[in-house]
């Protein structure tokens, strides 16, 4: 269905909106402008699911969102990366290297903060369980993570 999947990416870690971390009790690692242009043309926006590589640390499962937020009306496209791993500091400027393994589901808008939150509760939780399935394992292992 997603001829462009597994797809890999690779940029450094910048700033993004805040609210990951403060309104969504989610922290995200956004990518610059330059790395959302290079996405295939045909990629549907929507919630993801795959693996994440800070620097050439250890790889951990997460979850993604790319496309524009509807909750908050961004008017660029965005990829928001949520690691599922406990970091003990920010990682702004460091390289983050992702393989987006599957697709959950299609962006959305919430009618509150709470909806949205549940959302990306059950987002996370899904994509936990995907990634245990043995083809999502072996993208964990892929020379992607372990090449500059």
């Amino acid at each position: 269905m997603f001829s462009y999947l597994p797809l890999f990416l690779k940029g450094e870690v910048v700033k993004g909106f805040g609210r990951g971390s403060k309104d969504l009790g989610c922290p995200t690692a956004n990518y610059a402008r330059e790395v959302t242009q290079s996405l295939p043309d045909n990629l549907k926006p929507g919630v993801y699911y795959g693996w994440a590589q800070v620097d050439q640390q250890d790889v951990h499962k997460m979850v993604v969102n790319i496309g524009w937020c509807p909750f908050y009306q961004n008017k660029e496209m965005s990829v928001e990366t949520h690691i599922m791993h406990q970091f003990e500091n920010d990682f702004y400027g460091s390289m983050l290297k992702i393989c987006i393994a599957g697709y959950l589901r299609p962006e959305m808008n919430f009618n509150s903060l709470d909806e949205l939150i549940t959302a990306i509760k059950q987002d996370i939780n899904n994509a936990s369980n995907e990634l245990d399935l043995p083809d999502s394992i072996m993208l964990k292992n892929n020379n992607f993570f372990t090449c500059d």
